[in-house]
C-alpha cells in the first residue's frame, strides 16, 4: 500500500505509541499524536493529513466524535475510530458523523491495513463520484439557461432532457419518492382532524370542511408524483409485466372506493360486474393504473348530479370493460391528441389535471398487450372501450 500521511488521536499513550509503531513499519508518515480533540485540530491547522486514526474517549472537551463533525466539515479527511466499545448506543452515536471505518480494539496489523486502505479507497471513490455529480449539475445547470435563452418549446424542452438519460431518471424517481414521505404524513393529519370533528366543537364543521380540503390535495399531489414516478421508470424501460394471482371482485370493488374517495364532485359510479370469473393472472399494478386513471377522468369531466357507468365483463380469455360518461366530452380536432403525454383538451376549463393520466392507460395496456379506443361528443361525454388479454 502506498505511503500515508497519518495524525494519531489518542488519550492512551501506550497504545499511541503501539499504533505509530505498526503504522510506520508500512511506511506510513505519522505527522502527529495527540490526546485530545483540540490538539487534534491544531496539528491538522498546521499539517496535511491523508486520514485521522481517532479515538472516542479522548480528554479535553471534545470527545472523539465531536472531533470527527468537525474535521469532516472543516478539513474532510477520512476518519476511523478507535474503540474498545461496540455497544449499540456508541455505534449510534458514530454512525451519524459517517465514518469511513471503525475498528475494535484490540486489532491486529492485517486488519488495520485492511481497514484504512478501505477507508481511504472509499474516500477518493466518494470524491470522485462528487466531482462527476458537480460536473454533471453544471452540464443541467447550463443546458437549462441554454434552453431557456432560446425560448423553445416545452416540448422540446423534454426532448433535451431526456438525452441525460438514465441518470436524469434515477434523480426525478428519488425526488419524487422524497416527496411521498412527508405527503403521507399530512393525508394522516388531514384524516386525524376529521376524525377529531367528528367530535362536539364549536369550529366543528370548519375542522371538517378544511381537513377535506388537505386530504383531497395530498391525494391529487399524490397521484402527480405516482404519474411522475410512472414515467421515470417508463423512460428507462423498466416498466415490467408481473402477473400475479388476483381476487378480481375484490379489486375492481377497490378501484371504485378508491376513486369515489377522490371525488370532489357528487357523481354516482354505476358498477355492473358481468359474468367474470373468481380469479384471473394479471398484472395488478396496471390494470390498477388503468381502471383507476379512467374511472377517475369520467366522474372528474361529469357535473354535479350525473352518473358514470362502469362495466366489466370476460369474454374467450379477454377482460373487457365499457367506462362511459355523460360529462364534457373531448373536442373533436382534439381528439387525436388525447393520449399525448401533458396533452389537455382546450374544454376542460379549470378542471385541475396534469394530462398524464390518459399517457399512463396506454402505456400499461401496450405492456399487458390489449388495446383501448374510445367515442365521444363534446357536451354529451365520452365512451372508452378496453379489451386485455389474462390469464383465468
Amino acid at each position: 500500500m502506498f505511503p500515508l500521511r497519518i495524525l494519531i488521536t489518542e488519550d492512551d499513550h501506550v497504545s499511541a505509541l503501539l499504533l505509530k509503531k505498526a503504522l510506520e513499519k508500512n511506511n506510513h508518515q505519522i505527522i502527529g499524536i495527540s490526546d485530545s480533540g483540540e490538539k487534534a485540530l491544531e496539528i491538522l491547522s498546521e499539517h496535511q493529513a491523508d486520514i485521522v486514526m481517532m479515538d472516542i474517549n479522548l480528554s479535553g472537551e471534545l470527545d472523539g466524535i465531536k472531533t470527527t463533525e468537525i474535521i469532516n466539515e472543516k478539513y474532510d479527511i477520512p476518519v476511523v475510530y478507535l474503540s474498545a466499545s461496540s455497544d449499540s448506543e456508541t455505534l449510534t452515536k458514530v454512525v451519524g458523523t459517517n465514518p469511513s471505518a471503525y475498528v475494535i480494539k484490540p486489532f491486529n496489523i492485517r486488519e488495520l491495513n485492511m481497514v484504512i486502505e478501505l477507508a481511504i479507497f472509499k474516500d477518493r471513490k466518494e470524491k470522485e463520484l462528487q466531482k462527476l455529480n458537480n460536473e454533471l449539475e453544471e452540464k443541467v445547470r447550463q443546458r437549462t439557461a441554454d434552453l431557456h435563452s432560446a425560448n423553445k418549446e416545452l416540448t422540446r424542452a423534454l426532448e433535451k432532457e431526456r438525452e441525460i438519460g438514465e441518470l436524469k431518471s434515477r434523480i426525478v424517481l428519488n425526488v419524487s419518492h422524497g416527496f411521498k414521505t412527508p405527503l403521507t404524513s399530512i393525508l394522516s393529519s388531514a384524516q386525524l382532524l376529521q376524525m377529531y370533528a367528528d367530535k362536539e366543537h364549536p369550529f366543528k364543521q370548519k375542522i371538517a370542511k378544511h381537513a377535506q380540503k388537505i386530504e383531497n390535495s395530498v391525494r391529487s399531489l399524490n397521484s402527480l408524483l405516482t404519474s411522475v414516478l410512472f414515467f421515470g421508470k417508463a423512460d428507462v424501460n423498466k416498466i415490467d409485466y408481473n402477473p400475479k394471482k388476483m381476487f378480481m371482485a375484490a379489486f375492481i370493488n377497490e378501484v371504485v372506493d378508491v376513486v369515489k374517495a377522490g371525488s370532489e364532485n357528487e357523481v354516482k359510479i354505476n358498477l355492473k360486474i358481468g359474468k367474470i370469473p373468481k380469479t384471473i393472472t394479471s398484472d395488478v399494478e396496471l390494470l390498477y393504473q388503468i381502471f383507476e386513471n379512467l374511472l377517475s377522468n369520467a366522474v372528474k369531466y361529469s357535473k354535479d348530479g350525473q352518473e358514470v357507468d362502469f362495466s366489466i365483463w370476460e369474454e374467450n380469455g379477454t377482460l373487457r370493460s365499457e367506462i362511459k360518461d355523460h360529462g364534457i366530452g373531448i373536442p373533436k380536432k382534439e381528439q387525436d391528441q388525447l393520449f399525448d403525454r401533458f396533452f389537455r383538451a382546450k374544454n376542460v376549463g379549470i378542471i385541475e389535471g396534469s394530462g398524464l393520466g390518459l399517457s399512463i392507460v396506454k402505456k400499461c395496456i401496450e405492456v399487458l398487450k390489449g388495446e383501448i379506443r374510445f367515442e365521444s361528443d363534446p357536451g354529451k361525454g365520452t365512451t372508452f372501450f378496453v379489451s386485455i388479454p389474462i390469464n383465468i
